[in-house]
């Protein structure tokens, strides 16, 4: 889907389909905050599929990895047990070591909860940050 961001450009919104289970839940049947992590986690891989970019394959061949930086989340209202909630992704900065990313959980039209998450590239040998190479960049 595509949608403005607030300088007017066309970016990317990309969503991913994720039930809600017991295991996701607490002993007040919702979920547990930190599941919101994996939720968001699996949406960026998805994503990263669908740009027809695999993880492992990039790991084992350009010896490359992605690593979250940093996140910050904010929590609006609770998901329950059998929710179908709608997670996306979308691209926000793009710099030379790291991708800025806004994530959304939403059951229907409300929101769940969002986050700000920055992923850096890293050498996967010594963990050291390294420019995301021009192939990687076109796709992101």
């Amino acid at each position: 889907m595509d949608r403005a961001d607030p300088e007017g450009k066309m970016t990317k919104l990309f969503s991913w389909p994720v039930r809600v289970y017991y295991e996701d839940t607490d002993a007040g049947g919702v979920v547990y905050y930190a599941n919101y992590l994996k939720f968001f986690e699996r949406a960026r891989t998805e994503w990263l599929r669908s740009l027809g970019l695999n993880q492992d394959k990039l790991a084992q061949e350009q010896g490359l990895i992605f690593v979250v930086r940093r996140a910050s989340l904010d929590f609006v209202r609770p998901a329950r047990l059998d929710d179908m909630l709608e997670v996306t992704v979308e691209p926000r900065k793009l710099a030379r070591v790291y991708v800025d990313l806004a994530q959304e959980a939403r059951c229907g039209t409300q929101m769940l909860a969002r986050a700000e998450i920055r992923v850096a590239c890293l050498n996967r040998r010594d963990f050291k940050p390294v420019a995301i190479p021009q192939f990687l960049r076109d796709k992101l």
